[in-house]
């Protein structure tokens, strides 16, 4: 199964095109004020000796830049500012001032230690930063056709083979992401050294036996260039009593348990908090930070893509099967552990303890979007949908300026949007993930086509500057217009057609247990010149068929922690000769859904959450005045949907009421702390009886 690239699907209007409209227009703006503001972009003049300052940040700040630029470039691909063009072409340049003539680029060590290089890989992030870096000259040049970026980003890629290539178990990195990056510019460039590097990093992890000295040690000297620092600081600020500090944003809040810290320091020394506890064939249970590991995960199954391997593909199903079931929050939300920003224990999913980092949830969706492409299943894409919906959807505000880090099911009123944070790693990384949508919406293989998600976009066969090689031979053209997330009504018009059978399969949602099909007006019969399959994965009955053998899905053992299960989705397949100017319109009927949560998880008995379609709802305070929303208890069936033209452009609450016969509203968790501060939570109690 074959991705369109985003570069050939437009995203015409709908909830989707007003959130897209707020990455271009507002919050991609905000983002650069805000890396100027804390120093970040000062950090790369401060290098070239062009500006005097004193570099601020953590050691990784400059991967924040890095996925503003990935942002900002796949944004101008469909939204032309000259503005924003003017700031990108202005930074590339001072980029390509600081990047060393061979490749090197970590401001860190440039501005602090010169000439040192690799000393911390499991901690300080070199690694990371190259691998964001080469991931925006990817996509700067497939949007933009310039080379420049993307001769940065080769450079340094160079680098890392001439450095790393064939070295032993150490030499790895802790914060995985350059090993989708260097695997993206294999794709993108045919270039086989970096297949080859990126197989190598992902191998090598969890084979050093020494590794909790090895983090002993690193800790150490991280410790060590931290007061080589402060001194430099103090140094610098006697010499210039004139130096304004910049004010870096305190870090985000998060309620920790009492054995938070000591729970992090035994994930570290055991491997787990880096992936690295054992090689990557025998991690079958999500640990450790989050984010890591949906980013390695990511990484082995583009690898997959590229090089089938039976044992890591089933690895990995193992892995994403326990972490739905055993290890993910209603909303999508995964890592529990606050501190670690990492997995707790099966069922260990606390509503206000959780942690629920927004990247984890798009690493999460970057994991499953590449899954569905290897087996072509429908679980993966929904969970994908459910992801950008909540545990994703939540972290960037209406206006596109404030944001959440982290995203408990329940706040007692401490946590509010911000406009930054200290780590500012998920604005940016929300917004080049929202602006790469299109990619999530079709797949397709000879004369077959998968509809993943819903939502108002154009198939187009051919635009400026793409490097895609689809276009030609994609077999169809479609237009769709979606009424998700608010309706379940979605409407396909044919547009280009051959006069060959093309077999279309729509993804029933999870959500939605009846659908209703209409072609060119006639309600679905079975007369009608096609047929209808609504249980085809792809090759029929949920397996996946494979010309290299690969396993075919895990069977389905148990139910979820939180009762919301993508493997309820499907396929709903249509095989027809279609005509251009043909119809498909779909209804999927969307009840309003009471989830309760697995027995084992602590804390939660006789209390439910609730969803309408793809969106979780919550009480928030500013809503409910006058009510306690931690303690009241629901009466079930009072509750009804209605759409509020004053809220939020027309967003459907859920009215309700409780036992006591008191009004409650519901809204959608995604919206939550939109309005100031206020209290909020997911679950609400219900009546024994």
């Amino acid at each position: 199964m074959e991705e369109i690239t985003s570069d050939l699907v437009q995203i015409t209007g709908g909830f989707w095109g007003q959130r897209l409209k707020t990455n271009a227009e507002s919050a991609i703006y905000h983002q650069w004020k805000q890396l100027e503001d804390s120093g970040c972009i000062n950090n790369f003049r401060i290098a070239t000796r062009e500006k005097v300052g004193f570099r601020e940040g953590w050691f990784f700040s400059d991967s924040d830049s890095y996925k503003w630029l990935e942002a900002a470039s796949r944004i101008w691909r469909s939204h032309l500012h000259p503005g924003l063009s003017t700031i990108m072409e202005s930074f590339i340049s001072l980029l390509g001032r600081v990047q060393e003539p061979d490749g090197y680029i970590f401001t860190y060590n440039q501005i602090h230690f010169p000439g040192t290089r690799w000393v911390n890989l499991q901690i300080e992030h070199e690694l990371y930063c190259h691998g964001h870096l080469i991931e925006a000259g990817i996509s700067h040049h497939s949007a933009t056709g310039q080379g420049t970026l993307l001769e940065i980003a080769q450079r340094a890629a160079d680098l890392l083979v001439k450095e790393f290539m064939g070295k032993g178990t150490k030499y790895t990195p802790g914060h995985e992401e350059i090993e989708i990056a260097l695997l993206r510019l294999h794709r993108y460039t045919s270039n086989t050294t970096y297949f080859d590097l990126a197989r190598q990093f992902i191998e090598q992890r969890g084979r050093d036996p020494f590794f909790s000295i090895s983090i002993l040690r690193q800790n150490a000297n991280v410790a060590s260039r931290k007061k080589t620092v402060d001194q430099q600081r103090e140094n610098y600020l006697k010499n210039h009593p004139d130096h304004s500090l910049t004010k870096i944003p305190p870090e985000n809040f998060s309620k920790k348990y009492w054995n938070s810290t000591l729970r992090w320091y035994m994930s570290a020394l055991s491997g787990k908090y880096f992936q690295q506890h054992v090689p990557v064939r025998k991690q079958t249970t999500p640990v450790g930070h989050s984010v890591r590991f949906g980013y390695l995960e990511a990484a082995i199954a583009m690898l997959c893509r590229l090089e089938p391997d039976e044992s890591l593909l089933r690895a990995m199903q193992s892995s994403w099967e326990h972490m739905l079931t055993s290890r993910m929050y209603v909303t999508g939300g995964i890592g529990s552990l606050p501190v670690s920003e990492g997995f707790g224990n099966d069922y260990e999913l606390d509503p206000e303890y959780g942690y629920a980092e927004t990247c984890a949830a798009l690493a999460s969706i970057f994991w499953s979007w590449e899954m569905a492409l290897i087996f072509g299943e429908s679980k993966f894409s929904d969970l994908i949908e459910w992801q950008l919906y909540n545990a994703a959807g939540v972290g960037m505000g209406w206006d596109g300026t404030s944001y959440f880090y982290n995203n408990p099911l329940v706040s007692q009123g401490s946590l509010e949007r911000r406009s930054w944070f200290s780590i500012p790693c998920c604005p940016s990384n929300l917004s080049r993930t929202w602006a790469n949508l299109g990619k999530y919406v079709y797949s397709w293989k000879s004369n077959e086509v998968w509809v993943h998600q819903y939502y108002n976009n154009q198939l187009v066969r051919s635009v400026k500057n793409s490097n895609s090689q689809i276009n030609d031979a994609f077999p169809i053209q479609l237009r769709m217009e979606s009424d998700l997330p608010w309706g379940g009504k979605v409407k396909i018009q044919i547009h280009v057609a051959p006069k060959t059978e093309i077999i279309l399969h729509f993804r029933k949602p999870s959500w939605s247990e009846n659908a209703q099909i209409w072609i060119n007006d006639e309600v679905f019969s079975s007369d009608m010149n096609h047929s209808i399959d609504t249980d085809h994965s792809m090759n029929g009955k949920g397996k996946t068929k494979r010309d290299s053998g690969l396993p075919v899905s895990l069977s389905r053992k148990d139910s979820t922690a939180s009762d919301f299960d993508p493997r309820d989705s499907s396929w709903i397949t249509l095989r027809r000769i279609w005509t251009s100017g043909d119809v498909i319109e779909i209804e999927f009927f969307m009840p309003i859904r009471l989830h309760q949560v697995h027995p084992k998880v602590r804390g939660l008995h006789n209390k439910i959450a609730i969803s309408r379609g793809p969106l979780v709802y919550c009480l928030e305070s500013l809503d409910n005045p006058g009510v306690d929303i931690f303690n009241t208890c629901l009466e079930p069936a009072s509750l009804n949907p209605y759409p509020d033209e004053n809220f939020f452009d027309g967003s459907y609450k859920i009215k309700g009421r409780t036992t006591q016969d008191e009004s409650l509203t519901f809204i959608p968790y995604m919206l939550w702390g939109n309005r100031g501060a206020s209290k909020m939570c997911v679950y609400v109690n219900i009546s024994e009886g």
